[in-house]
């Protein structure tokens, strides 16, 4: 059991640097070519992934600034959630603004409606049958 986990680590070790690698925009990836990574974790089976997570990859800092420097806190780009964002903010108060003005002129119909009903209904009270001839 012992051998075949000496064998299965590194493999899976290799599998996942090797998937990461290949699913790493072109962009993040540091030093080298991604396919001299590519090689490199192929060829070198325990440290070429080692390597690969160590320096191969550019390492985004996480959302929220929760690392030690204070650099990284003051220059966030990333919101963490949709109340810490302003903009967002501020279209929720435009949409609540939209809002209340449909709402006002909407009862404002309503209102109208029933007071057009109510003077119907006191001209011809629903009794009363029309005798015209």
């Amino acid at each position: 059991m012992l051998r075949a986990l000496m064998f299965i680590l590194p493999l899976a070790l290799v599998i996942y640097s090797l998937i990461d690698c290949l699913n790493t925009p072109e962009d993040e990836v540091k030093h080298l070519p991604k396919v001299v990574w590519v090689i490199i974790i192929l060829l070198f089976w325990i440290v070429g992934p080692i390597v690969w997570f160590a320096a191969g990859k550019l390492r985004r800092p996480p959302a929220g600034g929760r690392t030690p420097s204070e650099w990284h806190r003051n220059h966030r780009h990333e919101w963490v959630a949709p109340d810490d964002n302003p903009e967002f903010l501020r279209s929720l108060k435009e949409e609540n603004k939209k809002d209340e003005a449909l709402l006002k002129d909407w009862e404002a119909d309503l209102r109208r409606r029933e007071e057009e009903l109510k003077r119907r209904e006191q001209e011809h009270p629903r009794g009363e049958k029309d005798t015209e001839n």
